[in-house]
Formats: structure tokens, sequence, C-alpha cells
């Protein structure tokens, strides 16, 4: 059984920066592709980054250039760095991983999803 447990999250100010953490167990982490996703109230879950087992990375449009998707394949731990925070990022953040080694931006073919963590961006 797949458990994900993302950390890292808070309350920053425009402009900030934070890293997230995700941490994996039950299958080998290595071998799948991670993502991460958010959402804000009232909106539908959105795609932020992935990353692929060979370290191939993808970024929603939106944080291209801000944020920094990474991988600690001896550590069993994906990261997500968060720079130059707008208060659009404010979401609840997710971790999940993929089916395979190759990354989708669709949330739906990620069978495994952590708890999510907080990112409040104030203006």
């Amino acid at each position: 059984q797949v458990q994900l447990v993302e950390s890292g999250g808070g309350l920053v100010q425009a402009g900030g920066s934070l890293r997230l953490s995700c941490a994996a167990s039950g299958r080998t982490f290595s071998n799948y592709a991670m993502g991460w996703f958010r959402q804000a109230p009232g909106k539908e879950r959105e795609f932020v980054a992935a990353i692929s087992r060979n370290e191939i990375t993808y970024y929603a449009d939106s944080v291209k250039g801000r944020f920094t998707i990474s991988r600690d394949n001896a550590k069993n731990t994906v990261y997500l760095q968060m720079n130059s925070l707008k208060p659009e990022d404010t979401a609840v953040y997710y971790c999940a991983q993929g089916q395979g080694s190759i990354p989708t931006m669709t949330a739906t073919l990620y069978p495994s999803w952590g708890q999510g963590t907080q990112v409040t961006v104030s203006s």
C-alpha cells in the first residue's frame, strides 16, 4: 500500500518561498513518476509539476520559472521548491504517485495521493 505524506506548507508573504516535501513508502519509489497538484477553494484540482523516473520535469505554465520539482530516490522523497510566490498560488498542495515511470498532467491517472498541505500566500 502506497503512503504519501506531504510537509512544508504554511503562510508566506507574496514574493516569498516555500519548499514542499513528499515522503513516499510502499513501492519502489525510483520506478514511478511523481506529480504535484493543487486545489484552491471552489476550484478544480490542477496540475502543478511532475517528474519522471529519469528526472525529466514538466510544469504548468502558471508556475514555470518559479517552481522547481525534484526527487531524491535515496530518501524516497519528492520536493517542490516554490519561489516568487503569489496570492493566486494559495491552495492545498497534493503530491501523487503515477501508475508508471512516465508522468502525466491528468490527475485521474495518478492512483495514489497524499493528504495535502496548505499553502497560503498573503498580499
